[in-house]
């Protein structure tokens, strides 16, 4: 994949792990844009996941990677917008299957159901795998509401 800057948001039940997040994305020397939030204080998902799938429509980053309690959220809003296909993602498996099959561009993580080993996994399937095109480019076109 390549990687522009990596957009990340997150509730306030995912704010441990978008620390951890951070850190690893650090390691990696990839660029972030942090669209918050910024504390475990409670907070809405809707408003942090809107303004990081805003950050993937105009090409501010590419890809992203969300966090809420269960993930579950996150992705609802995050796949509202046109232009965003995010996946939920609880073991590598799954991270590299919206790689590969969805062109996923957006990372969801279960801020509740993972530890940081386990995300680290997930975040280096989801950076490595390819989408492969063929077959399934016709069903990603078909993702988008045609209006």
């Amino acid at each position: 994949m390549e990687v522009k800057t990596v957009g990340v948001a997150c509730d306030h039940a995912g704010f441990a792990l978008k620390q951890f997040v951070l850190q690893y994305l650090e390691e990696k020397g990839y660029p972030v844009k942090d669209y918050g939030t910024w504390s475990d204080a409670s907070v809405d998902y809707p408003d942090f996941g809107h303004a990081l799938a805003e950050g993937i429509e105009s090409g501010e980053v590419y890809p992203g990677i969300a966090i809420c309690g269960s993930g579950e959220g996150i992705s609802i809003t995050l796949n509202k917008h046109q232009k965003v296909r995010a996946g939920l993602c609880w073991i590598p498996e799954i991270a590299h299957l919206i790689r590969q099959h969805n062109d996923a561009n957006v990372l969801v993580m279960p801020g509740r159901f993972i530890d940081n080993n386990m995300a680290r996994k997930i975040m280096d399937e989801f950076f490595t795998a390819s989408f492969e095109g063929g077959r399934h480019q016709k069903r990603v076109d078909k993702i988008p509401v045609q209006k």
